[in-house]
């Protein structure tokens, strides 16, 4: 019978420290701490993070891995709950002026962020702005709506889709919504990630057979072009995402923990999230995304955390 030292042609390190940059498949024993460890090349897994301090689903999120709020939401009832993310845990800051669910968020970070449209008793239109310690009242949206899709920065946004179940797109500067050119196909409960000039809307409920899609949309800035599908349809999921070449889609209905992956031309499923769930939120980008809140049910207050790239591991006798 062959030995590990045959087969692999060499005994496993003994160090003490690990090292500072690790290959691909590097195994040592580290002295110090009397343990085995391993390097990999992840290519990409959700990691549990700090839960919200609330369990909410239908929230809107916005920002980075390690800066992100997360605001609105139905616990029940209508939310207007707003918590800081600081990479670690979340923190419970201003409340929305007006609380309402399955609203859009857009934002570069925990500091300035914009939310809009959302259910009320009506619907609503309104926009409110933040930056970093309270959220104030702006211009609303011209289509008032619920279920829509969001992304961008707090000056630069786009509201996308919606219900009732619309095409209808609009462009923030700032200041005011201008109304641009439509998605080809309107639908509701989608996802959008990217910015104003680079955007990408995938999944949500066309209203037609099959009634969850994988349809997926990229903006240019100007117009809405139709590409390849999401591998699962579904609508009530996530996205997170820089620009319409890179994104990450996960979750949705009904209580999906799928994620998938865009480079640009298609979509590959990759690892599933830990908690299957519908009606949550994202941030954050395709190699260092955040999931968090949403319907599993009932409302979770989960927190995910996404990551690629080298990843080191402790082996245990259990």
């Amino acid at each position: 019978m062959s030995t590990y030292k045959q087969i692999a042609g060499t005994n496993i390190e003994v160090l003490s420290s690990d090292p500072a940059n690790p290959v691909d498949g590097q195994v040592w024993y580290n002295s110090t701490s009397n343990t085995v460890k391993a390097n990999f090349d992840n290519p990409g897994s959700w990691a549990t993070g700090g839960n919200l301090n609330t369990a909410r689903n239908r929230l809107a999120g916005a920002g980075t891995q390690t800066a992100a709020l997360a605001f609105g939401g139905s616990s029940p009832p209508l939310s207007a709950l707003n918590e800081s993310w600081n990479g670690t845990s979340w923190t419970e800051v201003n409340d929305l002026n007006t609380a309402r669910y399955q609203l859009a968020g857009a934002g570069a970070d925990n500091t300035n962020a914009l939310a809009f449209g959302g259910g009320t008793t009506p619907d609503t239109g309104a926009t409110e702005s933040w930056n970093g310690t309270s959220w104030t009242e702006v211009n609303d949206l011209n289509t008032v709506r619920q279920q829509l899709a969001g992304c961008g920065i707090q000056t630069a946004a786009l509201a996308i889709g919606g219900f009732p179940r619309t095409a209808v797109t609009e462009s923030w500067n700032g200041t005011s919504w201008t109304e641009v050119n439509d998605l080809n196909t309107a639908r509701n409960v989608l996802a959008g990630i990217g910015v104003q000039t680079s955007a990408l809307a995938f999944g949500g409920n066309p209203n037609t057979a099959p009634i969850n899609t994988g349809l997926t949309e990229s903006w240019n800035g100007t117009n809405w072009t139709a590409v390849n599908d999401m591998n699962t349809g579904r609508e009530s999921l996530a996205g997170a995402g820089a620009d319409n070449t890179s994104a990450l889609g996960f979750g949705g209905e009904t209580f999906l923990a799928i994620t998938e992956s865009w480079n640009g031309t298609s979509w590959t499923e990759v690892n599933d999230l830990n908690t299957a769930r519908e009606f949550l939120a994202g941030a954050g980008t395709q190699t260092a995304a955040l999931a968090f809140g949403g319907d599993t049910p009932p409302s979770t207050a989960a927190t995910e955390e996404w990551s690629v790239g080298p990843k080191t591991i402790t082996f245990t006798d259990s």
